[in-house]
This record gives structure tokens, C-alpha cells and sequence, in this order.
């Protein structure tokens, strides 16, 4: 599930709010809410992620990579001292 950040959606919101023509202010306010659900379920339907959730999961991504090549050289080591394996007859 996506969180969205309350505090840009409401910048974007004043922003589109601003572009409404003086003649439409009496029913700002349900286009200030339709405008919001509208992007909100846009974004919910890209399925996005905050900044924060990528960041988390880019270290993750970059700690497992390093733990796997820590591994891989533990392995080719292993199979050094091990030497050849004789063939099966």
C-alpha cells in the first residue's frame, strides 16, 4: 500500500487551486477534493513508493549484493582447496 505524503498533495492541490478562475470560487472546494482523490488514485493505481521506501530498499538491495559476493568468494575458495573432483567411472 502506498503512503502518500499529505503535505505535497495539499502543494499540489494549492497550486491546481490557484488556476481556478475567480468565477468558479463557490465551488472551489469540491474541486479542491476531486482534484486530490483524482491524483491520489492515479498515484495509488502506479503503484509509486516514497523517496524514504526506495532509499530503504536500495541499501537492502546493495547490502545483500555485497553479503553475495562475500559468499561467492568464500565459495570459490572452498572449491580451490577442495582441487578437482575425480570423475565418476
Amino acid at each position: 500500500m502506498i503512503r502518500l505524503d499529505p503535505k505535497q498533495l495539499d502543494d499540489l492541490a494549492r497550486r491546481l487551486d490557484a488556476l481556478i478562475p475567480e468565477s468558479l470560487h463557490s465551488t472551489r472546494e469540491e474541486i479542491h477534493k476531486t482534484v486530490r482523490a483524482c491524483v491520489e488514485s492515479l498515484l495509488q493505481r502506479l503503484d509509486v513508493v516514497t523517496r524514504e521506501e526506495f532509499d530503504v530498499q536500495s541499501k537492502l538491495l546493495a547490502k545483500t549484493r555485497e553479503r553475495l559476493g562475500e559468499l561467492q568468494k568464500r565459495l570459490d575458495a572452498l572449491e580451490s582447496d577442495q582441487g578437482p573432483e575425480d570423475p565418476v567411472s
